[in-house]
């Protein structure tokens, strides 16, 4: 419970978490389908009834955050496609559209969304993982990368397409998980043995949605970059903050990636 401060920005709505597994029962034991393989399933639907969303993907699974006066649009959308269920004390209860119709009405299609420009930092970032109890080990160095190692934001130039860096940390901890997103260089600050990847070590690039803060009533921002990179099976691990979004994409395919956006970009003018 924080207190309230002029410092602190809260957003108006209050969201849900919609997390996508092959098995609804069985969550905590499948697999991450990852954001490009449910782009067409989940993500471009919602946006086609202007249900705007918030994605987070973590080492081991991706959420999906809804606004909570969207769910029964949202369970509406998704139910022809989808098990749904919702958790009551611990337990998986099947969800039908009755249980949230509330007078629901099936809303008129979305406009085109905005194609908003796109930035791709030449910083190569990594996704890690730290076991929970090896967590006290590196908690000051958490608190100064967080909090004392990087200078006040700079302007950017809204169309400026291209990045020399970007300052990003990512930390989640979600159910015990704990999930984190580092630039390279800030990698080595930390002890290696207990900083866990993919047993391949790849490196990521980034791509950076909107030249100016986005805000939360818009729909089809994650769609934007979820749709052609899973057309492309390109797998894409994606963030969404108060102000950007950001997916990060394996170096080795960055060419790519800024060339499908591009080409999407050129064909939405």
């Amino acid at each position: 419970e924080l207190p309230p401060s002029e410092f602190m920005q809260v957003a108006d709505s209050t969201w849900l978490v919609l997390s996508v597994v092959s098995n609804g029962r069985e969550p905590s034991g499948c697999q991450a389908t990852g954001v490009t393989k449910i782009a067409r399933s989940v993500i471009a639907p919602l946006a086609e009834h202007h249900v705007s969303v918030l994605m987070l993907s973590t080492y081991q699974t991706d959420f999906i955050l809804v606004r909570e006066r969207d769910l029964p649009v949202v369970i509406h959308t998704l139910a022809g496609e989808f098990d749904i269920y919702k958790e009551e004390s611990g337990e998986c209860v099947p969800v039908t559209c009755d249980d949230v119709s509330n007078g629901f009405l099936k809303p008129k299609p979305a406009a085109s969304p905005t194609l908003h420009p796109v930035q791709s930092p030449q910083t190569r970032f990594c996704v890690l993982t730290v076991a929970p109890d090896t967590l006290p080990a590196i908690a000051t160095m958490l608190i100064d990368v967080l909090f004392y190692s990087h200078s006040p934001p700079r302007e950017t130039d809204a169309d400026s397409q291209d990045l020399d860096s970007i300052t990003f940390f990512a930390f989640s901890l979600i159910e015990g998980y704990i999930s984190i997103v580092m630039d390279a260089e800030t990698q080595k600050r930390f002890p290696s043995d207990l900083l866990l990847t993919s047993s391949t070590g790849e490196l990521w690039r980034m791509v950076r949605i909107g030249g100016q803060p986005l805000g939360f009533d818009e729909c089809g921002i994650v769609a934007q970059i979820a749709e052609p990179l899973a057309a492309a099976d390109i797998s894409a691990y994606y963030i969404s903050t108060f102000n950007f979004d950001h997916a990060l994409v394996p170096e080795e395919g960055i060419a790519e990636v800024i060339q499908l956006l591009q080409q999407r970009q050129e064909s939405g003018r």
